[in-house]
């Protein structure tokens, strides 16, 4: 059974690289009927806090992609290592090492001034010598000398990598904690982790890991290391690309599915498909349409698919998912006109739910018109005609057809075109100049709001 894995560590937010290896990990997993689990790996003391854990937690669940396993934490797994370590170490494949940080950062500026690469010259390697008191060893694996580590990527095809490149690594630190490489490689044995799926950032680890998989007798897991991304500019994507962490882009209005659809699409391809839901990812999900480039984040690109998805939301989702976002902005939506008919009318016209809630404001809380719009819009010319608008509205059924109807009557009455109406009338009710189809937006927010929205108005008419 493919069982496939998610390691974070919990030093700040899931960001978009992250979520993207998790969203690989999660869809190879079931799209073989297999199980995703989750890991933490919390072995970094100083920069690990809780609040991270909860912000991963939180923007997995909002992603939708649930584990069968876990989350596990490394820091509950201590013994375990301490158990590991010690076997190496009975099997010859490990020993315990007394330097110093002083004597390790002696030894590599000695290399340096050599010209030779920093690196462990496995001084406690062979040695007969008495261990100095008082210092808590660590322990290092006894990495061959000679040989090649080699494997097939499933996503970068075969690499090799010579053994003479590489040091004696820490597996266990002095205080007992593992380093990255030791206690990934024990996790992904005990948890029978089948496809290691990550970031090509951990190409130069999997030889030391594979390493001591061959010292621990275990079977190697199919590696895939997936490029990174970058952003538009071709430089390693950051905050100022617009990556930012994932929950910020559901404060920021967009929908989790529309998330997940531009993720996979971040380096992986079905044929030309730029849209596609959950299910079709499934059961379209590969390992061999990974590109073997960096995949490019454009904001762009996420806000047009986030406008697609919008577009075909149900109203009724919607609208539980904006009112949020105009309580925030102060508006009582209880107070005013069915929230789902302005979704309806508006979902067209915006890429986020914030944007959605900025355009829906005007219909729970009038909006004061600028003074360049009133300069603008509210000529004496329109004043008699808007003036006989209000009086039409009082009397008409209050629909569509009534209202474009009083609204045609005035124009023709008053002999102006229909934007020296239609214009300070949209400004007046609305406070905006860009709005869906006037007598619609007036429908909705009714006769009464509308009437008392004109009056005032009508009073800042130049005379």
């Amino acid at each position: 059974m493919v069982r496939t894995r998610f390691a974070p560590s919990p030093t700040g937010y899931l960001h978009i690289g992250g979520a993207r290896t998790a969203l690989f990990c999660w869809a190879y997993a079931r799209r073989h009927g297999g199980k995703f689990i989750l890991r933490v790996e919390d072995t970094d003391l100083e920069r690990s806090t809780r609040e991270s854990v909860q912000a991963i937690l939180d923007a997995m669940r909002w992603l939708g992609l649930d584990c069968d396993e876990g989350p596990f934490y490394q820091m509950q797994r201590l013994a375990r290592y301490r158990e590991v370590a010690e076997q190496l170490i009975e099997e010859g494949h490990a020993y315990r090492c007394y330097c110093s940080k002083e004597e390790l950062e002696a030894m590599r500026e000695a290399q340096r001034a050599r010209g030779e690469k920093p690196r462990y010259d496995g001084r406690w390697r062979d040695s007969q010598a008495k261990p100095p008191a008082g210092v808590a060893p660590v322990i290092r694996f006894r990495n061959p000398l000679s040989g090649d580590i080699a494997w097939d990527d499933l996503v970068k095809g075969p690499i090799t990598v010579a053994n003479g490149e590489l040091d004696d690594l820490v597996l266990l630190r002095a205080d007992g904690v593992p380093t990255y490489n030791f206690g990934v490689v024990v996790d992904d044995i005990d948890m029978d982790i089948t496809h290691v799926i990550r970031g090509d950032d951990h190409v130069n680890n999997t030889p030391r890991q594979i390493n001591v998989y061959k010292a621990l007798g275990a079977a190697l897991p199919k590696f895939a290391h997936v490029p990174m991304i970058l952003g538009a500019d071709g430089e390693r994507l950051s905050k100022r690309h617009g990556a930012v962490s994932v929950m910020q882009y559901r404060d920021d209005g967009y929908l989790p599915e529309a998330l997940v659809n531009y993720l996979a699409r971040l380096g992986w391809s079905h044929g030309d498909e730029e849209m596609f839901s959950r299910a079709q990812l499934v059961e379209w999900f590969d390992l061999a349409h990974i590109s073997k480039s960096p995949a490019r984040f454009n904001p762009e690109k996420l806000a047009w698919l986030n406008q697609q998805y919008l577009r075909h939301a149900e109203n009724h989702r919607l609208a539980e998912l904006v009112k949020p976002f105009l309580a925030a902005d102060g508006c009582d939506t209880a107070g005013g006109p069915p929230l789902i008919g302005a979704v309806a009318l508006l979902k067209e016209r915006v890429n986020t739910l914030r944007e959605l809630a900025d355009a829906a404001v005007f219909f729970y809380r009038p909006l004061e018109p600028s003074a360049a719009l009133r300069r603008q819009h509210y000529s004496a010319e329109a004043r008699p005609a808007l003036t006989d608008l209000h009086d039409r509205f009082k009397a008409i059924v209050w629909n569509r057809a009534a209202i474009n109807d009083a609204i045609k009557g005035v124009v023709a009455a008053h002999r102006l075109k229909m934007s020296k109406v239609a214009m300070p009338l949209r400004v007046m009710v609305t406070g905006e100049t860009q709005t869906p189809s006037i007598d619609a937006t007036l429908e909705l927010i009714g006769r009464e709001q509308v009437l008392a929205r004109m009056s005032a108005q009508l009073q800042q008419f130049s005379a």
